[in-house]
């Protein structure tokens, strides 16, 4: 029987998937109502699909069957995404705005279907949606004597004389997939290996030459007999993976070749493996340059020994140091390609140069971080290493004034998604918090670049602060 359709189903699943108005929607439904009598009259099935909005596929939201062929869908497709692989001329009438046919298409069925599809215009001229017929394909054509005892999953389609090939399955791979006789010669290849054998080969016509002779590179492939064989071949500066695998039948060898080019995934690999050297070099020259600004700090330094003036230099000098740390880190793994400063180390190794500059051998470090494996990119970096820096300089020089001895606590914490860094110590206590240049680079860093917070928690003993920031793409944990 005809198919019965639900007219609720364009304008739930338009409204859900696609970006199409309510006079586009109230369109379909008006061609809608007549696909039935459409699928009957021609004996096809009858489709409509549209493009989904945020996706580069379609969804069918209308079908409709003749009365005596129901047996080739089993079930309803209406709902069902649509992929370009498989049915290659729904989109072309979505690109193309024109009719687009294909006399052998691969359903997502796998069954094998004529393909007629026409795009369907709004009033202003702009493709809405595809009308598909459908009609299931006989296959009558009878092998010729060189497939007749191979396995018929390889005999996608058989070219006789005056015949167009008939596109299947192989002919979506980007793999070269090439078939030859016990004389080496072609008797199938899909698109993807024709391109191969005739760039290679400078020929439009090779199936009646032996493969090894116009692709000598492949005698090698050849020479190995019987075995399955894998080889990788770089010529003129394309490269690729050659797979044989020879085949059997009653009365005659084929060699089955799968040619996988690898030449745009060198040619990236290479880039990627310019593109890290060069930054490498670049952090290894930011790394020498912030040595030289520090040494022109220092002999400034030895200009000018006010006591006020040293302290202030001394802090310059942390600040870069922190900064040089993260690319030290960076330049210690080679294979470190991603750029991941691993921040916990960062932290430790901040905070014995801060202790060794202050020159405070009695105040202890303690860490905690519960095993965590945190690590984040250079830039993320670059912040964290300048707010644990004032952080522990706020501490090494107004915590501990008059007392020789004392503790200051790091501690990493996670919580879900988000990271919390706890500096505190057993010092003095901050009685009242005062605007300054070192809280001014905290505040702002912890707000602009790490997208948390910052807070000084009361405490009874010492000063506790605390940072909270998020885990992201460019700040992250590493589990085991």
């Amino acid at each position: 029987m005809i198919g019965v359709l639900n007219l609720s189903n364009i304008r739930t699943l338009c409204s859900q998937y696609t970006n199409l108005s309510s006079t586009d929607i109230d369109k379909l439904l008006e061609i809608e109502t007549t696909l039935s009598y459409y699928a009957e009259l021609t004996d096809c099935y009858m489709f409509i699909d549209c493009m989904l909005e945020n996706l580069p596929h379609a969804i069918v939201v209308a079908e409709a069957f003749p009365k005596k062929e129901r047996h080739l869908y089993e079930k309803s497709v209406i709902g069902k995404f649509v992929f370009e692989s498989f049915e290659p001329a729904v989109f072309a009438a979505f690109k193309n705005k024109e009719k687009s046919s294909i006399s052998r298409a691969i359903t997502q069925e796998g069954i094998t279907v004529e393909q007629n599809v026409v795009p369907l215009f709004n009033n202003e001229q702009q493709v809405i949606a595809v009308l598909i017929q459908e009609k299931k394909v006989e296959m009558k054509t009878t092998p010729k004597d060189d497939f007749q005892n191979m396995p018929f999953a390889l005999i996608e389609h058989i070219v006789e004389p005056n015949t167009q090939p008939i596109p299947v399955v192989s002919d979506l791979l980007v793999e070269s997939i090439i078939l030859t006789n016990h004389e080496n010669k072609v008797i199938y290849s899909n698109p993807a290996g024709y391109r191969f054998i005739s760039e290679l080969s400078g020929l439009e016509r090779f199936d009646n030459v032996a493969l090894n002779k116009i692709l000598p590179f492949l005698q090698e492939v050849y020479d190995k007999g019987d075995d399955v064989f894998f080889l990788e071949i770089t010529i003129d500066r394309k490269s690729f993976i050659v797979k044989k695998i020879p085949i059997r039948s009653q009365n005659d060898k084929v060699t089955l070749l799968i040619i996988h080019d690898l030449t745009e995934l060198k040619l990236k690999e290479n880039e990627l493996m310019m593109k890290t050297f060069a930054i490498r070099e670049i952090h290894h020259r930011v790394k020498n340059n912030l040595q030289t600004v520090t040494s022109l700090l220092r002999l400034q330094m030895r200009n000018d020994l006010s006591a006020s003036n040293a302290s202030a230099f001394q802090e310059a000098l942390n600040r870069i140091y922190s900064i040089s740390s993260v690319y030290e880190l960076i330049l210690e793994n080679e294979d470190n390609a991603e750029e991941k400063v691993d921040v916990i180390a960062l932290s430790k190794k901040i905070g014995h140069k801060m202790v060794g500059t202050f020159n405070t051998p009695s105040i202890q470090l303690v860490f905690h971080h519960e095993d965590i494996q945190l690590f984040c990119h250079s830039k993320k970096a670059v912040s964290l290493a300048l707010i644990i820096c004032e952080l522990l300089q706020n501490a090494l020089k107004y915590a501990f004034v008059g007392r020789e001895e004392g503790t200051i606590d790091i501690q990493f914490l996670q919580d879900a998604s988000v990271i919390s860094l706890h500096i505190s110590d057993n010092g003095v206590g901050m009685q009242e918090v005062k605007a300054s240049f070192g809280m001014e680079i905290i505040t702002r860093l912890v707000e602009y670049d790490l997208a948390g917070t910052f807070t000084i928690i009361p405490s009874e003993e010492g000063t506790h602060t605390q940072i909270q920031f998020p885990v992201s793409e460019e700040v992250f944990i590493l589990n085991d």
